[in-house]
């Protein structure tokens, strides 16, 4: 199962750190973990290069996280509708895919 756990404070996103394999299918053909994978970079990609907000970025061995909490408050509400729209793909795949994704709102 692929955990995805949300930081959150005051409801505004701060980042997120994700781990795990969903399970669907055999390595190299498991569609949803490569809906997962491809949602991921492009929400990171997104914060990092098209907003260019200096987030911190770490990829793992199977663990990715971005972490905003370094980020000044303008930085951080102009990522707010890509973590929006990252939480909305992952709780649609969810539903569409039962027991492979577990997402976590924490409030830190």
């Amino acid at each position: 199962m692929i955990e995805v756990v949300f930081y959150k404070q005051n409801s505004v996103y701060k980042g997120f750190s994700i781990s795990g394999h969903a399970g669907f299918a055999s390595k190299g053909n498991d569609i949803v973990c490569a809906s997962v994978t491809s949602a991921v970079q492009l929400t990171i990609n997104g914060i990092c290069e098209i907003l260019k907000v200096m987030a911190d970025v770490k990829v793992l061995d199977n663990q990715i996280v971005i972490n905003l909490s370094n980020c000044n408050k303008g930085e951080i509400e102009k990522a707010q509708a890509f973590f929006k729209a990252f939480y909305l793909h992952l709780d649609l795949l969810s539903q569409d895919y039962m027991g492979t994704l577990n997402l976590i709102n924490l409030e830190v």
